[in-house]
């Protein structure tokens, strides 16, 4: 792609980034007393990041029984209080010896 192709993208893309960032400290200006709303805004990094981490999950290995076994050990790790690293290393481990079963029976 050729600069003058790429320029007017990338302008663009830092307007919009820049006014997404921008606009909700322009327009409130006070502090945002309603509880639904602050409820709301509180949990939305954490919506945005599950609906971009759980495709991510399921089409990560070579086979989606793989998938499905380390999101359900990661699940019951992590329901158990687990620790971050602890869950990782324990969805790692179970599509690990899945794909290994799986090479085994394939």
């Amino acid at each position: 792609m050729d600069m003058l192709t790429f320029l007017p993208y990338l302008l663009v893309m830092a307007g919009v980034t820049y006014l997404i960032r921008a606009l909700p400290f322009v327009l409130v200006n006070k502090k945002i007393e309603n509880r639904f709303l602050n409820s709301f805004l509180y949990y939305i990094p954490y919506t945005v990041l599950a609906a971009m981490t759980f495709p991510a999950i399921l089409y990560g290995t070579n086979h989606m029984i793989s998938a499905i076994a380390g999101l359900a050990v990661a699940v019951f790790i992590a329901y158990k209080g687990k620790g971050l690293l602890i869950v990782a290393v324990g969805a790692c481990s179970a599509v690990f010896v899945a794909e290994l079963v799986l090479m085994v029976v394939r």
